[in-house]
């Protein structure tokens, strides 16, 4: 029997059987798909998170200091500090940096193996997986959950469904004409953001987030770039997956814990996830390696990793979806208009100067945002659903 099954070989599960091999416990990954890569994501973290979980510099393609942001009608806010602030991986080789390191550590990995359920059966849990077409049991102090976006999966482990979710679509395509990572508000993407984010010459990364027919919309918006010369040709393959909005309201139970996408840890702003999935791994981990010294693997042991995930990544995750939901209420029109007071009144520079804002942590910047009083106008707040924390 092994102390710990996990579900998912991207970096948040990679990362807690890491932790866990190198305490001494033995510990498998099981990987739906046949190989690491190929996900669906941007790959920017900010360099919080690339020094944090030390991060190589072999698996980063670009270090970024600028972005370029444009509304619906065009107009630019350039944004650009003197050192870097974000990293943009190389996802394949990034994984497959996270997996190894857990091999290391000693974990062993299987892949093309699905984990269709969990059930609890006195002082084990028995992961239902299928493999090769035939279905199979692996035994298991605890369980945890690191296999994305599992919407019938944690429905069957009784942890409820995910409250909000969007759908973003990517394709890598050929690029000479930015050297900065492009975001279009609205327009091309409705009530959410499109992107262009060059990685190693000539090729970048194209796509944008919507809740219905992102693959469409990307298609249409490929045919205008290459329309207007921006990339080779609109001739791409295009993925899509589904990024939850808000977390799960519970997620651990008996021998059993969920983290990363799975979760819901992910950046309501931006649908990011590499960096809160890494640090609730990170708690998930350490509440884990106690939990197994102890002997104490039941759903009220484990509740200690929700608590301290709440305490860190909370305030963010439900203000990250607050203004989520406020920007989707917006017309063009006023997204425009934002543009115009941000640029007009000096807004982007004083932000800039402000050293306590981060590329990886939103609510600040939301929040300073929010002090200036055209800004709250235009976006028709009268008031604030929780405390700002700010002076």
């Amino acid at each position: 029997m092994y102390d710990a099954v996990v579900a998912g070989a991207g970096p948040t599960g990679s990362y807690v059987a890491g932790r866990l091999a190198a305490a001494g416990r033995r510990v498998l990954v099981l990987e739906k798909k046949l190989r690491l890569g190929g996900a669906v994501c941007t790959g920017i973290v900010g360099q919080e998170c690339a020094e944090h979980f030390a991060i190589p510099d072999g698996v980063i393609l670009r270090k970024v200091s600028s972005a370029r942001l444009f509304s619906p009608s065009g107009n630019l806010l350039h944004l650009r500090r003197e050192e870097p602030q974000a990293c943009i991986l190389d996802r394949v080789a990034f994984d497959s940096e996270m997996a190894a390191r857990a091999k290391k550590a000693g974990a062993d990995f299987r892949f093309g193996s699905r984990v269709a359920n969990v059930a609890v059966e006195g002082d084990r849990a028995i992961v239902s997986v299928v493999r090769g077409g035939k279905e199979e049991t692996v035994e298991a102090r605890v369980v945890v959950v690191a296999a994305g976006f599992s919407p019938g999966l944690v429905s069957r482990l009784g942890l409820g469904r995910y409250r909000d979710y969007t759908i973003g679509a990517q394709a890598i395509i050929e690029s000479d004409l930015t050297d900065e990572v492009e975001v279009y508000f609205g327009g091309v993407a409705p009530g959410f953001f499109a992107w262009l984010v060059p990685t190693k010459p000539p090729s970048a990364r194209v796509g944008l987030l919507s809740r219905r027919n992102p693959g469409l919309l990307l298609r249409k918006w490929l045919d205008e770039l290459a329309g207007r010369g921006k990339i080779t040709s609109p001739d791409v393959e295009i993925r899509c997956k589904s990024i939850p909005l808000r977390p799960l309201s519970r997620t651990f139970g008996e021998r059993l814990i969920v983290v990363g996408d799975a979760a819901g840890h992910v950046k309501p702003t931006s649908g990011g996830g590499i960096y809160y999935g890494l640090l609730g791994a990170e708690i998930a981990a350490a509440v884990l390696e106690q939990a197994l010294a102890d002997d104490d693997l039941s759903s009220r042991g484990l509740s200690k990793y929700e608590r301290v995930w709440r305490r860190k990544l909370g305030r963010e995750l439900r203000t990250g979806y607050w203004a989520r939901k406020l920007f989707e209420r917006l017309g063009e029109k006023k997204i425009d208009r934002l543009f115009e007071i941000v640029r007009a009144g000096g807004i982007d520079e004083a932000m800039l100067r402000a050293r306590d804002l981060s590329f990886d942590w939103h609510s600040r910047t939301i929040m300073r945002l929010l002090k200036y009083q055209m800004v709250t106008k235009t976006l028709n707040i009268i008031k604030l659903p929780f405390r700002t924390g700010l002076n």
